[in-house]
């Protein structure tokens, strides 16, 4: 029988949270729809023939996004390390059950200095995890394509390039250069695209393999998935068979990956514009607010996401603290607090409801009341 009365928050002694922060995987990253519960729900309670299940969805998802092939990972993350060990390896049986073996010398994967971030994990762990040997292109505040080349060898398996909040922005090449400089010296490209948006973007502009998380901007279960081109998802498929066994990802978050694709193609997503709508009485709020400067800010990476960036008067109170105070409550408010050192922190309104956009404005004045005191 279904235990209808079962609450986590109770019986763990957990808080509830409000999630300002974004589509972060420290958070649980998205919240489910009705329509990817029941993907889920009917891939929980069937069996299936796991690697026709994952051949159909993989083809479903090729032919969403314009790619020859595709296939639904556990994660992001585990897009990356297989990636990377698949053109390692390029279609090598031997190489699936000996990953690490010396013998295979071609594992450079050139990455651009300034997009060798952490995550939530290092990117260059997951090209290490791989057997891959990371090699840095340009520097923390540039790179071009010409640096892209220079650091192309005989022993290089792809160029892999990040497109993330993340990386630094400024003076960096675009995907589409780091594609045709990857192309020029007849090697191919990955892009880690993991919380992007646009489906097609990558393989239209000429990728090998591009990845994405199915948890963030397509608010699907914990899952990712990879497209590209047929050999190269042919070999990332054969990973399974090795370090991708301990990646695999369960019948009922491929099928509700598949839902949740589904509603991203046919229900638009939260619109910029939306956004900037539900952010402006916010703005105005925030600003009646002793100590507080809010207006509205873009995504920096270019995306269509519109948030408060809030500027902290140190004198009134030290910006670390009113983002722990917030955070320390319960409920947990998570704002967003990459540039907290600068005294900035944002407020992302996709996972929000005015009633929360209520509550935080109420707990950060009653945090600097307190201060004040």
């Amino acid at each position: 029988m279904t235990n209808t009365n079962f609450d986590p928050y109770t019986r763990f002694g957990l808080k509830k949270v409000i999630n300002a922060d974004g589509k972060m995987t420290i958070l649980g990253a998205s919240t489910l729809s009705d329509a990817v519960v029941a993907g889920e729900k009917l891939g929980a309670q069937r069996f299936f023939e796991i690697a026709a299940l994952s051949q159909a969805t993989g083809q479903y998802i090729a032919q969403l996004t314009g790619a020859e092939a595709g296939i639904i990972v556990n994660s992001a993350s585990a897009g990356i390390v297989q990636s990377v060990a698949a053109l390692i390896g390029q279609g090598s049986m031997h190489h699936v059950f000996h990953p690490f073996e010396p013998t295979l010398s071609r594992r450079e994967i050139v990455l651009p200095l300034g997009q060798d971030i952490n995550y939530g994990a290092p990117e260059s762990l997951m090209i290490e995890m791989a057997g891959g040997q990371v090699v840095h292109a340009g520097y923390a505040n540039e790179c071009t394509p010409a640096q892209v080349d220079m650091m192309i060898t005989e022993q290089t398996a792809a160029v892999l390039f990040v497109k993330s909040h993340h990386a630094v922005q400024k003076s960096m090449l675009t995907a589409s250069e780091a594609i045709a400089a990857a192309h020029a010296r007849h090697v191919p490209i990955i892009i880690d695209a993991a919380a992007e948006e646009d489906l097609h973007e990558y393989i239209t502009a000429g990728a090998d393999l591009v990845i994405y998380s199915g948890t963030k901007a397509f608010s699907g279960p914990t899952s990712g998935f990879v497209v590209g081109r047929q050999q190269y998802i042919d070999w990332v498929r054969m990973q399974g068979q090795g370090i991708g066994r301990a990646m695999k990802i369960g019948k009922e978050n491929i099928l509700g990956l598949v839902a949740a694709l589904d509603e991203y193609t046919t229900v638009p997503p939260k619109s910029g514009d939306t956004m900037k709508q539900q952010l402006t009485p916010l703005i105005s709020q925030l600003n009646a607010i002793h100590g507080i400067t809010a207006n509205i800010v873009q995504d920096s990476a270019g995306r269509d996401i519109f948030r408060a960036s809030l500027k902290v008067d140190p004198q009134v109170i030290a910006p670390e603290k009113l983002a722990d105070a917030l955070r320390d409550g319960n409920p947990a408010i998570y704002v967003r607090a990459y540039r907290v050192n600068e005294g900035i922190l944002e407020i992302d309104p996709r996972a929000l409801t005015d009633e929360e956009l209520q509550q935080i404005v109420d707990q950060i004045q009653t945090i600097i009341t307190k201060e004040k005191n």
